[in-house]
């Protein structure tokens, strides 16, 4: 996944520092996310979900709101007002490049920022929030103990996470004002509410209103045993996937005529964890998939091996060419179902003069009132599936080694 540093002026003018996460082939659409409160564009929940609408072939920007990680201006003086007027100048840094969100992703704090947000810009179709508050206000609860100190002298030094933040009284003052409810009534997006009911930080009770105070189309979903930050690896790919599927209903994601010699397109797969061997395969922006090896093999067993996919292929297409074959004939063929293995020769038994040292085995089960004149034919016709054709004869794989981006 290509991944750009940019910077772009935030509310204040300000140097914001931000990532741009690109596709790896073409781009079918642009999102917008933004962090939780003092947190970064570069905690794990965010970079996970960027990595996988990239997949997607959706580009992602995340970026640090004004004073926070490496973005400049002082954290003391802003509000929720100005990370709201942040995120706006991110769209319109974005529209620069024309290339305006239509997606914008919020967690916690930023999933209220989102909602204020939207009604301001024009391009976003569908906003989906992470463990957002209802109410702004809500995240004071964090540093409660020094709010009588930052009342009495303007700011105060906190601890947050295991970091010092110094909070201004103009932040409190602003989110004690705040009311999301008639922004979240007159959204005109479609809206995606994701919060765990574990979530001891930002109470499940928040994800219930903005969902109430919602029109349709609205959609909520659980992230059962997440924590609020998201940081089990399992739980944050869950979310990203949950916000890949459920935004291509709403995005415009027209993917491009496929490159020449590749009638079917291109199939991508990207590996996504590196002590692993769990891989993200997309074949355009609607079908994704899992690969995995079991978990006696190092793997975590998450989706179908290799083996697996490719026994698959042959079970399909078998059954698609009977099916084929049988309307065409206007055969009585009610159902077609095929059962594939798969068992890996040993070498000894290759080097004793038996060439193909793969085997698979299918079983096909036709149901229908059919003779057995016709059933025969159909055995025979399942021989003439182009995958079965492609594993018993030779096939030509070419490789290329691709330069990474810079």
């Amino acid at each position: 996944m290509p991944t750009e540093r940019i910077t772009f002026a935030g509310h204040d003018g300000s140097e914001l520092a931000a990532r741009l996460d690109l596709p790896d082939g073409p781009q079918l659409g642009t999102a917008l996310f933004a962090h939780c409160f003092t947190c970064s564009k570069d905690i794990p929940a965010a970079r996970r979900i960027a990595s996988r609408l990239a997949a997607m072939g959706i580009a992602v920007l995340r970026f640090d709101f004004t004073g926070l990680g490496h973005s400049g201006g002082e954290f003391e003086n802003t509000s929720f007002t100005t990370n709201v007027d942040d995120l706006v100048a991110a769209c319109d840094y974005l529209a620069s490049r024309d290339m305006p969100p239509g997606l914008l992703i919020g967690h916690s704090l930023g999933g209220a920022a989102v909602l204020k947000a939207a009604g301001r810009l024009k391009s976003v179709k569908a906003v989906a929030t992470i463990g957002a508050p209802f109410d702004p206000g809500h995240v004071a609860q964090n540093f409660a103990d020094a709010l009588p100190m930052i009342k009495e002298q303007g700011a105060a030094e906190v601890e947050l996470a295991g970091r010092t933040i110094r909070i201004g009284q103009k932040f409190i003052e602003d989110i004690s004002q705040e009311s999301l409810k008639p922004a979240i009534a007159g959204l005109r997006r479609a809206l995606l509410v994701l919060h765990a009911p574990r979530d001891e930080i930002v109470g499940v009770e928040n994800a219930s209103e903005i969902f109430h105070a919602a029109k349709h189309p609205k959609s909520f979903v659980t992230l059962d045993r997440a924590d609020h930050l998201i940081t089990r690896p399992e739980d944050a790919e869950y979310a990203a996937e949950v916000i890949a599927a459920w935004s291509g209903r709403y995005l415009p994601l027209r993917p491009p005529a496929p490159p020449k010699g590749a009638p079917e397109g291109v199939v991508r797969v990207s590996e996504v964890d590196p002590d692993g061997f769990l891989q993200d395969i997309n074949a355009g922006p609607r079908h994704h998939v899992l690969a995995d090896e079991p978990e006696a093999y190092g793997g975590t067993n998450r989706g179908m091996t290799p083996y697996g996919f490719l026994a698959a292929g042959l079970g399909a297409c078998t059954s698609m060419t009977i099916r084929m074959y049988a309307r065409r004939k206007k055969w009585p063929l009610t159902h077609v179902s095929v059962d594939v293995t798969h068992d890996k020769v040993h070498a000894q038994d290759a080097e004793r003069g038996d060439a193909k040292a793969d085997h698979f085995f299918r079983k096909i089960r036709l149901e229908g009132d059919l003779d057995q004149e016709q059933r025969t034919k159909l055995m025979e016709i399942a021989k003439k599936c182009p995958v079965h054709r492609t594993l018993q004869q030779s096939a030509v794989v070419k490789t290329d080694l691709v330069e990474p981006s810079a």
